[in-house]
């Protein structure tokens, strides 16, 4: 079973983490009893249940990269208002 990363499972809501942690433990157990074409299933709810928390992720780099633009835009204006 492939884990998402740190990040993804920082952001995911309480009732999103408990199901991923189960899920992990029975992808986990298949993967033991060599039932990769099960453990294959449980990996794909897997990947379906982390979509959101992968979206928050993207939203806080947008806003982050908004945030920047920001900034670097209010240096970009000081440096005007000196050479006046």
């Amino acid at each position: 079973m492939r884990h998402c990363s740190v990040q993804v499972r920082g952001l995911l809501t309480r009732d999103e983490l408990d199901r991923y942690n189960g899920l992990m433990q029975v992808g986990g157990y298949l993967e033991e009893q060599n039932q990769y074409d099960l453990a294959y299933i449980v990996q794909k709810e897997v990947d379906i249940l982390i979509l959101p928390a992968i979206e928050r992720l993207k939203e806080k780099s947008r806003d982050r990269d908004r945030a920047t633009a920001e900034f670097l835009e209010s240096l970009k204006a000081v440096d005007e208002e000196e050479q006046d």
